[in-house]
């Protein structure tokens, strides 16, 4: 997958919808009805490469201050959602340890791998960081857990939504009707190409977790170190 021209089509399309007003705001975000929960193998990005992500977002709270952002603790970039949050979904349906057991056996050969944090860009429902992987280390560890769930007995969602190809991570999402959008515009496009750093992905989490990765929502099933 060329990333590249992945994130250009990406932003071309969702200026569009912020431009007219299309963009997704997500209404369940403060509600704390909302139940949804799921399960996800992910990386967390070093502190350094947080600090200039939230460098970032305290320019746009300072446009935008009534949107949903990030705090360092639930940053993330999402390796695979293994069972995509749903209603009613709480983890004594599932066996943890064959989860464990299967992700293990996916890390076989895979070793650490860096990822850059290159650019900002909108998607449909807010601001994502642009994530680029130095190799095809991540692919070729997607594809293995793919691999493995399709033979496996285990409750899963994989692709679903859609097959994650990215290494993206989502820091701002709209919660609310934009009140300066064309200042709004003109910073992400200002932060298009920004340098955030990047990082060495050495450990992986998997966590039962809510819609959005929230710290106080998420709990740690194990941590693999790779």
């Amino acid at each position: 997958m060329d990333l590249k021209k992945h994130y250009d089509q990406l932003f071309e399309n969702s200026l569009i919808k912020v431009k007219t007003d299309q963009y997704e705001i997500d209404k369940q975000i403060q509600s704390p009805a909302d139940s949804r929960r799921g399960i996800t193998l992910l990386a967390r990005p070093s502190l350094e490469t947080k600090g200039q992500v939230q460098n970032f977002l305290d320019i746009l709270k300072g446009l935008e201050p009534n949107q949903y952002y990030y705090p360092d603790s639930d940053l993330h970039m999402t390796v695979l959602s293994i069972i995509s949050c749903y209603v009613g979904f709480e983890l004594k349906k599932i066996h943890v340890p064959d989860y464990i057991e299967l992700v293990q056996n996916s890390l076989k050969g895979v070793q650490p791998f860096r990822v850059e944090f290159k650019g900002a860009t909108f998607s449909p429902a807010g601001v994502l960081v642009k994530g680029y992987p130095e190799n095809n280390t991540l692919q070729q560890l997607r594809n293995q857990l793919r691999d493995n769930f399709k033979g496996a007995d285990l409750e899963q969602s994989l692709d679903k939504r859609y097959a994650i190809q990215t290494a993206h991570s989502t820091i701002m999402r709209f919660s609310s009707p934009l009140q300066h959008k064309e200042q709004l515009i003109a910073m992400v496009e200002q932060y298009k190409d920004h340098d955030f750093g990047s990082f060495t992905v050495d450990s992986l989490e998997l966590v039962y977790n809510d819609w959005y990765q929230r710290d106080s929502k998420v709990k740690l099933l194990t941590k693999f170190l790779i």
